[in-house]
């Protein structure tokens, strides 16, 4: 992975797709490790992270992390998801934040020397290749190690870097509390036979 130190730095994450692309791996994202991690790799100027939220339910499950996110050096980027049914009846729901990314980018890009973008989505060709043209470095981060691969060809070839995933988790992985042996001796039904 090629960075300067003096260069400045934006992350630019799309919540779902890297969620979606971790969880192929088997693993799950350390926020703090990951910002820390970028941190050192040059001026970090911003880190955003969009993601939908389905509103009026109970409990999201995502809203602590949006929330500690918040509190925590990223730039949330959030919208309602909507809701419509399908040709067949079917509810589906909707949550697409490609376009609040692609507005930020350009936006940001004219501050910056290097995007990692933490993403897949061949949808974002042109993105990159358009922040290209105003001397921004991209990389771009996803995986070609899970069955089917998570990143887009196209975005790949067309990206400066390429950073797979994978090699990135002992650097950005959360780690897991071991959890106690279990004595299997206690849960033995000891009650004697008559």
């Amino acid at each position: 992975m090629l960075h300067y130190p003096e260069e400045r730095l934006a992350l630019f994450i799309d919540g779902a797709n890297l969620f979606a692309a971790a969880r192929a791996l088997n693993f799950d994202i350390d926020y703090k490790r990951l910002l820390n991690f970028c941190g050192k790799k040059g001026r970090l100027i911003r880190a955003f992270y969009y993601t939908a939220l389905v509103e009026d339910q109970e409990y999201s499950p995502i809203r602590p992390l949006v929330d500690w996110l918040d509190y925590n050096g990223y730039t949330m980027v959030t919208k309602p998801t909507k809701e419509y049914t399908d040709a067949s009846g079917r509810r589906k729901i909707k949550g697409n934040m490609d376009i609040e990314l692609a507005i930020d980018v350009m936006e940001m890009a004219q501050h910056l020397d290097h995007i990692m973008l933490f993403s897949g989505d061949g949808d974002f060709r042109r993105l990159v290749e358009a922040v290209q043209r105003k001397g921004v470095r991209v990389s771009v981060i996803s995986t070609v190690r899970s069955t089917p691969p998570m990143i887009a060809d196209e975005l790949r070839r067309q990206a400066d870097n390429f950073i797979e995933l994978m090699d990135l988790a002992p650097d950005i992985a959360r780690a897991h509390a071991p959890r106690p042996p279990v004595d299997h001796a206690q849960h033995l039904d000891t009650t004697p036979m008559e």
